[in-house]
């Protein structure tokens, strides 16, 4: 008698798979991972992210499922991946299906992605049909963000809608074994984009290949306007000085650092001091900006970043840069495409507008840019990345809140570096910098990506969350949306929720928040404060001894305002020499009259304001073309092998903590009459800071404790401070945190914000 095997057992499971899955090559990963294992179902993009049902052995689903998220593309970011099985249904093939139309919007949009290796092999092979095509991708790498205009993220809801594929692209497009498998960018030199050489009115430059011709014009010295993914840059030689400063001169730059593209990692290390963290941040797919120390003789025009101990440094991320790079055989500025304080030029007739009194030519391609998005900014500090703007490569990602907004939010951002922030349920959108919300074009800017990012994450806010200082245009723009609940955030509490919330750790903490300026909540104006708190309340531990702020906003574009104040407080009558020289004496008595009457000069406890006025005594910087240069040029000025610190008090009362310079600044001050060199100067002043930092963190720690830190605001991009900090607070036995998925400075209020009123909602 014979045995008969048992029929396998036949599954069907219906899986939705959320997160960052679409645009990245999922489906046809789903669809050969379905092949290999045997498997019948269909897999397709909706609103909601990727939907799919596998059919087969049980087995066969059962590892269909452990693999799913483990082995996804290297760009998918898989969050969630939900089963239930269902009746099978007999079937023996697997499809990818087209997406269906209509739905809410629910699915992340990837950011843009720099030029992958196999698209670049095929760039430089003469074999190739897109050998030089400046707008070669796959789905792997090339535009996203920047060119979507809804969801699904499919061809038909982005700008490249109106270029038709060629028989040869639509072959790869329709192929699931193709990389090219739905790439929705996907083009060729017969039916894609085409770049053009043009002069400032537009009129075309007659080139074979217009990218080899605005190489040479670059190599001749002159200034080339450059369309490139998320908006234009202005270009030129970078080590030609006479180019520099012309550039400078046309873009009213006064004296604030140019970016610089280099064709190499080796050509980086030729200008920069590149560790492993820089190095790995350089080469990977967001390509950001890299700020490292400056290397003695790097072969760069002295008008590139005068005064600052830093170049920016990128690597090209798009081919149409790998080609120019390539073609003009240097290092190249490129810089953003604007004057001074506007946002970035991304529209074509906008770009001919206001470029065309600075650029010589202009490189340009009709494929239309949807979001303007400048170039992200990171350094490195002690092994962290410290992000100055976030922007390029890392929006729209989803940065999770710790406790789910109940109902949709918007979260307005800080007046300088704003951003904004949508959030519903347990996912955040910070968007891509704006920039300092101080003219119309800025604001129409903010307003334009709240308004593009509600359609693509189908937003819709009930709550508007801002901050208290009532001037911010951001905070007016709350004030003015109509049937919406407002909630006030106060400043520096907004930086400590956001690097909780980011590094998902409950509190309370201690927080160093040291900036500029913030709104107080007695209504002075903050600015170096120790806070402690979590995401739903902080109470004030302490600050910086609080001084006048001599002509309030001025006070800002002119340190050596700050200088009067605090050598006032100080009990010092004179400025020392190396002041005294850039500053007429009738103003200084002026100014020191106002700051003892009090007269126009509000209380503040800013960290940034302090750092301007030792800037100014030293003779550094009096007056400021940017935000925070004086006290970047102190930095620079430091005298890497001084070991000293000067004496810096730290009164620890029961309930409050004060950071007390008054004897640090008269210390300097005699120091600058005894001949001290300015870099021992500057040396010992960032220790000084540093180490009663670690003093008074350490007392709120114990007073309140706790063993956690954060260490936000901007004044916290400065290297050798957040150094010295972090090593003290690590000796002292304490456990510190610094943004690292967030700008440190106002980049990161708006998810501060979102974070502190979802955990009110709760």
């Amino acid at each position: 008698m014979s045995v008969q095997t048992p029929a396998p057992v036949r599954r069907r499971a219906r899986v939705r798979v959320q997160g960052t899955v679409q645009g990245v090559g999922f489906r046809p990963y789903v669809y050969r991972l379905a092949g290999e294992l045997g498997l019948a179902g269909f897999v397709f993009n909706d609103s909601r992210g990727v939907l799919l049902e596998v059919e087969g052995r049980s087995e066969a689903v059962e590892r269909f499922l452990a693999r799913l998220g483990p082995e996804a593309p290297r760009l998918a970011v898989v969050e969630r991946v939900l089963s239930e099985d269902r009746a099978p249904r007999g079937e023996t093939a697997f499809a990818i299906l087209e997406s269906p139309r209509g739905g809410r919007a629910d699915a992340p949009v990837t950011s843009d992605t720099a030029t992958c290796e196999d698209c670049l092999r095929e760039l430089w092979d003469p074999a190739d049909r897109r050998f030089r095509y400046p707008f070669i991708n796959c789905t792997n790498c090339g535009p996203r963000f920047t060119i979507v205009r809804g969801v699904p993220y499919d061809r038909p809801f982005t700008t490249m809608a109106a270029f038709q594929m060629c028989e040869e692209c639509q072959s790869e497009y329709d192929n699931p074994a193709d990389r090219r498998f739905h790439a929705q960018p996907n083009a060729c030199p017969v039916c894609g984009p085409r770049a053009a050489l043009v002069w400032p009115d537009g009129a075309a430059i007659a080139a074979e290949d217009p990218i080899r011709a605005a190489a040479a014009a670059l190599r001749g010295g002159r200034i080339l306007a450059v369309k490139g993914i998320g908006g234009y840059h202005l270009a030129c030689r970078a080590d030609d000085e006479a180019a520099v400063g012309s550039l400078r001169a046309r873009k009213h730059r006064e004296d604030k650092p140019f970016a610089l593209m280099v064709p190499s990692i080796d050509a980086a290390g030729s200008l920069v001091a590149l560790g492993e963290h820089e190095r790995e941040l350089l080469t990977s797919p967001e390509r950001p900006i890299v700020l490292a120390p400056r290397l003695p003789g790097a072969a760069v025009g002295e008008s590139v970043a005068p005064g600052a101990p830093e170049l920016g440094v990128m690597l090209p991320y798009s081919p149409l840069h790998h080609l120019l790079l390539a073609d003009a055989g240097c290092t190249l500025v490129m810089t953003s495409g604007n004057a001074s304080d506007e946002p970035i030029a991304f529209a074509d007739a906008d770009a001919h507008e206001r470029l065309g009194a600075i650029a010589d030519l202009l490189l340009i391609h009709d494929r239309p840019i949807q979001t303007r998005t400048d170039d992200s900014v990171l350094r490195v500090v002690s092994g962290r990345r410290i992000l100055l703007r976030r922007s390029r490569g890392h929006v729209p990602t989803s940065i999770p809140l710790p406790e789910a907004a109940a109902r949709h939010l918007l979260a307005c951002g800080a007046e300088l570096k704003n951003t904004f922030c949508l959030a519903k349920g347990e996912r955040a959108w910070v968007g891509h910098h704006i920039g300092d919300l101080q003219n119309y074009e800025t604001l129409r800017s903010f307003t334009d990506g709240i308004e593009h990012f509600q359609r693509l994450f189908a937003v819709e806010p009930e709550v508007v969350v801002h901050d208290l200082h009532p001037e911010y245009l951001s905070t007016k723009y709350a004030l003015e949306r109509e049937g919406v609940e407002l909630v006030g955030v106060q400043h520096h509490h907004a930086h400590l929720a956001a690097c909780l919330a980011e590094h998902r750790e409950p509190g309370p903490a201690v927080g160093a928040i040291f900036d500029g300026t913030g709104h107080g909540a007695d209504g002075t104006v903050w600015g170096g404060e120790l806070l402690v708190g979590d995401c739903a309340e902080f109470r004030r531990a302490g600050s910086l001894l609080a001084v006048r702020l001599p002509g309030g906003e001025r006070a800002i574009r002119e340190p050596w305002r700050m200088a009067c104040a605090w050598l006032s407080e100080a009990g010092v009558s004179d400025p020392p020499a190396a002041l005294r020289v850039l500053v007429d004496e009738r103003r200084w008595f002026q100014v020191a009259e106002l700051a003892r009457r009090g007269l126009h000069s509000p209380l503040t406890t800013s960290m940034g304001r302090l750092f301007d006025a030792v800037s100014a005594i030293c003779g550094v910087r009096a007056e400021v073309n940017y935000e925070g240069q004086a006290a970047i040029e102190l930095e620079a000025a430091c005298d890497p092998a001084e070991r000293r610190s000067y004496p810096i008090s730290v009164a620890t009362e029961v309930d409050r903590v004060v950071i007390d310079p008054r004897e640090t600044i008269r210390a300097i001050t005699a120091d600058l009459r005894g001949g001290a060199a300015i870099g021992a100067i500057a040396s010992r002043f960032h220790a000084a800071v540093a180490s009663a930092t670690v003093e008074a963190c350490a007392h709120a720690a114990s007073r309140h404790g706790t063993e956690l830190v954060v260490l936000s605001g901007g004044v916290f991009a400065n290297r050798r401070l957040g150094r010295a900090t972090l090593a003290g607070l690590a000796a002292a036995g304490l456990r510190a945190l610094v943004p690292e998925r967030l700008p440190v400075g106002d980049g990161g209020i708006s998810y501060g914000q979102a974070a502190i009123a979802a955990r009110r909602m709760s």
